[in-house]
């Protein structure tokens, strides 16, 4: 893939963007020196298009914002539990206050953020770059008849990029604190606003039009329209695959329905802890837009198995960015909408160091995934673990060979006991039981370095190489990795809960679209290259049963990419057992450690059990984010959410 977020066209500097509540005063005091004229800011394309090219920089960083990145909050990952500079820490213990001020993890912030800046630190500020960004939108959009110098085309570019930003920044901060002022008019820099905060369906209303708004403006693919519609714009054919489109204002519009119509959402709403079903056959028309296109075009497509781990990282490839593959001189792009990229090297060292223990690199944070969410990987035929101590015959697991005919992005994505970690045994001191994962109870991994240990049994993959040497070894350099704020499967998984949610049934399609829910959750397991079985019957005789499956399919196809606190979220599991437990595995090798080193999946275990390490003890106020005082004080109308 090319470097295509280098993207600006020309760096305007314009003192009319300035952040909308009071609280970030500070932001509203614009040097004159700074100031470019609306008549230059907004007359032609090239310049207009210099205006909007902040909005995308000021995308946030939701995996680089500090040292030590943490955006996992759901039960699916465990850092270390004697540091209270880490978000993660923080929500555990139910201390969500913590997003404005965490040392390591949260970017969430709204303080100290610059929509202009290339330094990680300023650009995971997810809270004050969105009202930042919010209030450009608005400027761009109020300033429109300005521009004189562009085809009806370009036109249509611009406006739909704005419309497109507005929605997404609002749609970005409902996710975490529900309902809000839709702000939709430039509020004037020195008056406090009065805009009444909406319940979370009337803000997502709003934020709909927008996202349709942008959908009707925008094409699929900048590069396919006529060089004489986009006389300017052609400049950057080539270099576009990260400008906003039909298929990504389709992809947020979908899935700003679909959580406004989610239990949490419209109980907020309307009082009713339920699916909202009209919202969710809503939803599901538009997914249905969007995967109809995806699958004419080809815009998108799967990642087949054989290259899935270039979705989330590169290795050794000169930093270019994940989210596609080339094979065989095809390129396949499944990454539909990215996190901010800054800093590519930024994933060479601490975030490595945060997955090994120190016996294979030496500093860092540790974070480990749990073994209850392990437990979501089923197997390779496709049906879940029942009990993960019993052995099951149905679905062919044996707690005795826990790694044996897992589903197969269990094995790129997670690293178990015995597999090989280090490359080269003399950065180890040829120790083996370093050079090889020894996760068992009372393994090396797991006892000899304290808190920072192997506490779960578990090491995550998914956005790293497997082979690490010790630290400053080459190993931990040349590792690019890039969060997908939206990619192709997540929307098929999106559209099957969406439309058998609306229709209370797994065989239910949307209408002029031939696949059913069922069809798209099996859509993801054809992947080609993966293999893994199909939904099986039982499944399918109620919603209630196929529920149980969507949810898990999603859990492991989008595992560890900032999806599951949003999901337990949103269909009100948060507070509720087994989803307020992370757990670590137990288990004695049975096998010799030359045999387990040589084939770990059939390693025989013994003794195979899961130990509670966490409990939290969430309540119903742990499922919004709290406001900063300082905004919530500006007006009366602007309320607090309940319990903070």
């Amino acid at each position: 893939m090319k470097k295509y977020h280098k993207i600006v066209l020309i760096p305007l500097t314009v003192a009319l963007i300035c952040v909308s509540f009071g609280s970030c005063k500070k932001y509203l005091d614009a040097a004159p020196a700074t100031a470019v004229s609306d008549t230059e800011a907004f007359k032609n394309y090239r310049n207009f298009q210099g205006f909007v090219e902040e909005l995308y920089n000021a995308v946030p960083v939701a995996t680089g914002s500090t040292s030590h990145n943490n955006w996992n909050f759901g039960e699916e990952e465990l850092w270390q539990t004697n540091d209270n500079r880490i978000l993660s820490y923080n929500i555990d213990q139910g201390d969500y206050r913590a997003w404005e001020n965490a040392t390591f993890g949260s970017w969430f912030k709204y303080d100290n953020y610059s929509a202009s800046s290339t330094s990680r630190g300023n650009k995971g500020q997810l809270y004050g770059l969105a009202w930042y960004s919010i209030r450009k939108a608005n400027v761009g959009l109020a300033n429109l008849d300005k521009l004189t110098d562009a085809t009806p085309q370009e036109k249509k570019l611009i406006e739909g990029q704005l419309y497109f930003f507005r929605g997404w920044y609002h749609f970005m901060l409902m996710q975490y604190w529900g309902g809000l002022p839709y702000v939709d008019v430039v509020l004037p820099a020195d008056q406090t606003p009065r805009i009444p905060r909406l319940n979370y369906q009337k803000t997502a209303e709003k934020v709909s039009a927008d996202l349709q708004k942008a959908a009707d403006l925008l094409p699929v693919d900048w590069d396919l329209l006529p060089d004489a519609d986009v006389p300017t714009a052609k400049s950057t054919k080539g270099n576009n695959d990260r400008r906003i489109n039909k298929i990504m204002a389709l992809g947020f519009l979908g899935k700003n329905l679909l959580l406004a119509g989610s239990p949490l959402m419209n109980q907020e709403s309307t009082g009713v802890e339920a699916y909202n079903t009209e919202l969710c056959k809503k939803a599901a028309d538009v997914f249905a837009e969007a995967l109809k296109i995806c699958e004419a075009t080809n815009r998108y497509e799967l990642v087949p198995f054989s290259n899935y781990s270039e979705i989330f990282y590169t290795y050794a490839q000169a930093n270019r960015t994940p989210g596609s593959a080339i094979i065989g001189g095809k390129r396949y792009l499944e990454a539909i909408f990215q996190e901010g990229i800054v800093e590519p090297g930024r994933w060479q060292s601490n975030m490595i160091n945060d997955y090994r223990p120190a016996t294979i690199r030496t500093t860092g944070l540790k974070c480990y995934p749990t073994a209850n969410y392990i437990d979501y990987y089923g197997m390779k035929n496709g049906l879940p673990i029942p009990d993960p101590t019993k052995p099951d015959a149905e679905s062919g697991w044996d707690p005795q060979f826990p790694w044996r005919n897992r589903d197969p992005r269990f094995y790129n994505d997670i690293m178990f006991d015995g597999e090989k970690a280090v490359t080269n045994g003399a950065n180890v001191g040829n120790n083996e039981f370093r050079q090889y994962a020894s996760l068992y109870t009372n393994g090396w991994y797991r006892t000899t370095d304290g808190a920072a240990a192997v506490y779960t049994g578990y090491m995550l993959s998914k956005f790293t190489n497997k082979l690490l040497n010790s630290y400053g070894d080459p190993y931990g350099g040349n590792n690019c990795m890039v969060l997908s704020f939206l990619r192709l499967s997540d929307m098929y998984l999106m559209y099957a809960e969406a439309v058998s949610e609306g229709n209370n049934n797994p065989l239910a399609s949307a209408s002029g679209y031939t696949k059913t829910a069922v069809d798209a959750v099996n859509f993801v397991r054809d992947r080609p290259g993966l293999g893994v079985g199909h939904v099986a019957p039982k499944f399918l005789v109620s919603q209630d049963m196929f529920r149980q499956e969507y949810r898990r399919e999603r859990a492991v196809e989008l595992a560890y990419e900032g999806h599951r606190f949003v999901d337990l979220r949103r269909w009100k599991l948060l507070d509720k057992l087994p989803y307020t437990l992370k757990k670590a595995v137990e288990f004695d090798r049975a096998t010799p450690n030359a045999q387990v080193y040589a084939d770990p999946k059939n390693a025989r275990v013994q003794n195979f059990r899961e130990t509670v390490l966490i409990e939290r003890k969430f309540t119903s106020k742990h499922y919004w984010f709290p406001f900063p005082i300082a905004d919530v004080n500006l007006y009366a109308d602007f309320k607090q959410n309940p319990g903070w």
